[in-house]
């Protein structure tokens, strides 16, 4: 008989190609998932698939996951599992270790130890329930641009701040101010209780406020979202960048690049970086944009 008092928990099994990955990583996102996990045969949880990866999504609702699993299974192999009680919750964070990015930047959990040297600028996180370690490769596309680009004395905005990792990011390497704003509060909050961690919660505003009710432009602006939502949200975030400004955006499949950057009228693409299936703009407004 099972214990109705007992917290239970969907995942959505994906069996996919090693070469659609990303692609269906990116699915699952959209249709809901918290978070996604590759498993195969190098990992230390095993697939379900023999020859290829298994992706395993956190749903937040079992309606939710049924119906991703339901979408998914016209394409791969889907199907709905559940993991009962809190322990599931803390065992990822056995493989969350502090790692390096760029030539500057670590990406430290709260709970790992660890010795910077003197170059070294260190970046505490503890994720909560929202998007955004710095393992991802649409994250370090951005970090690794951040520490390229001046942000002395900078005020900028992040769109979609996730874990506010970016946002922490960039004020410590030396931008002055932020506004973060996410549509879930659980981001909001993981935002502001990361800025605490790292000593610049008085320098961000992190908030659910939307675009449109945003009227100041910014030198910098961040949007590590998604090309589904990125061409859509074009003009608005485009008219937040101050002329002569910067503008990067992430969470975008190299062969979504082209479609991004041609949504972002009136803006320059000045450079691409990339990283396995992954690509991260960086475009610049003309003064007189």
């Amino acid at each position: 008989m099972t214990d109705l008092t007992t917290p239970r928990y969907p995942y959505v099994h994906v069996d996919v190609p090693a070469e659609d990955t990303d692609l269906v990583s990116l699915q699952l996102f959209e249709l809901g998932a918290l978070g996604v996990e590759e498993r195969d045969a190098s990992t230390f949880t095993r697939g379900d698939s023999a020859t290829g990866v298994t992706l395993v999504g956190s749903f937040p609702e079992e309606a939710i996951a049924r119906a991703a699993a339901a979408e998914l299974s016209e394409q791969w192999p889907a199907h709905v599992e559940f993991v009962t009680d809190d322990g599931w919750r803390d065992g990822w964070r056995a493989h969350f270790k502090p790692t390096r990015v760029g030539k500057r930047l670590v990406i430290r959990p709260s709970w790992e130890p660890f010795t910077p040297t003197a170059e070294d600028v260190v970046l505490t996180l503890d994720p909560g329930g929202a998007f955004g370690t710095g393992t991802h490769e649409s994250t370090r596309l951005v970090l690794e641009l951040l520490e390229e680009i001046p942000l002395t004395d900078l005020h900028f905005l992040d769109v979609g701040c996730g874990s506010g990792i970016l946002t922490i990011a960039a004020l410590l390497l030396s931008a002055k101010a932020a506004m973060a704003v996410d549509v879930d509060e659980a981001a909001v909050l993981a935002t502001r209780e990361n800025a605490d961690l790292n000593g610049v919660g008085e320098r961000i505003e992190a908030s659910t406020t939307s675009l449109t009710d945003i009227a100041e432009r910014f030198p910098l602006v961040l949007a590590n979202i998604e090309a589904h939502v990125l061409v859509p949200l074009a003009d608005e975030v485009a008219s937040r960048v101050l002329p002569g400004g910067q503008l990067i955006l992430s969470g975008i499949l190299t062969e979504q690049g082209d479609a991004v950057v041609a949504a972002y009228k009136g803006l320059k693409c000045v450079q691409r970086r990339f990283q396995g299936e992954w690509v991260a703009l960086l475009l610049e407004k003309p003064h007189d944009g």
